[in-house]
């Protein structure tokens, strides 16, 4: 199949699984197609998919992938020894594991095409990501709490791991309780990607989009939590902190200056 047969194969197979869409029509344009199997992805529940489906979609991913590029560990430079700052797409980012800002659920955004990093996690991830986080919160059998982490394979990320953690929301001023919450999710990772043996995590800026915390205030919360981790656990894990507006790149900028 050609990228163009495989994304027309897979929005056939999304459209088919559920009644309602029957009567949603393929559009023509390249841009809106991708735009429709990224909705029909997001909104779709943790079902199991066909072997074929998985194969088609797999391929899919990988070459979509690979047109939007990789970024690697080495193609970094430290801020300082064992921290990074890079902004970017942290679906396109090689390390060991990244941080997924995920909702309480940790099923992933089922909104269409939300700009979260949870729904882009998940939507290049592949059908399999929300899948295994259905199983883990199954066995569960509860919310994710603020502050902890889970883990799980990244099937189509270039990273190895995805690390899911809750941050806290913010409905007014940012209490003490809400940063000690901030920097249990940094902690949380870095605890879980050790267990792990991982080598380098990526962390996005957890708590600031849809969650309302401060920048300014989550990114010296992240630096010093991470410092302090690294300063107790010399060499163990490289850290990049992975941010997409200009205005939080500047801002850890300044902070790790």
């Amino acid at each position: 199949m050609t990228q163009d047969e495989k994304l027309d194969y897979l929005l056939r197979c999304l459209l088919a699984e559920r009644g309602e869409y029957a009567d949603i029509r393929v559009p023509d344009d390249l841009s809106e197609k991708r735009k429709l199997l990224r909705s029909l992805m997001n909104v779709r529940p943790p079902a199991a998919a066909s072997a074929q489906f998985l194969a088609v979609q797999d391929a899919y991913l990988q070459e979509r992938l690979a047109k939007r590029g990789i970024t690697r560990l080495g193609d970094l430079s430290p801020v300082r020894p064992g921290v990074y700052l890079w902004q970017g797409d942290i679906t396109t980012l090689a390390a060991d594991a990244i941080v997924n800002a995920a909702n309480s659920g940790m099923l992933g955004c089922f909104v269409p095409c939300h700009g979260c990093i949870d729904n882009a996690i998940h939507t290049y991830a592949g059908v399999q990501l929300r899948a295994e986080c259905a199983r883990v919160m199954s066995a569960q059998k509860e919310e994710e709490p603020t502050g902890s982490a889970k883990i799980t394979k990244a099937y189509n990320l270039p990273c190895h791991y995805v690390l899911h953690t809750v941050g806290p929301i913010i409905y007014g001023s940012v209490t003490k309780t809400d940063r000690e919450l901030l920097a249990g999710c940094y902690r949380s990772c870095l605890e879980l990607a050790a267990e792990y043996g991982l080598r380098s995590v990526a962390f996005c800026c957890i708590s600031t989009g849809e969650f309302h915390f401060p920048a300014e205030l989550a990114a010296e919360t992240a630096i010093g939590t991470v410092r302090e981790w690294q300063k107790q656990n010399p060499d163990k894990i490289e850290v990049i902190f992975n941010v997409f507006k200009d205005s939080d790149y500047e801002i850890y900028r300044r902070l790790l200056r």
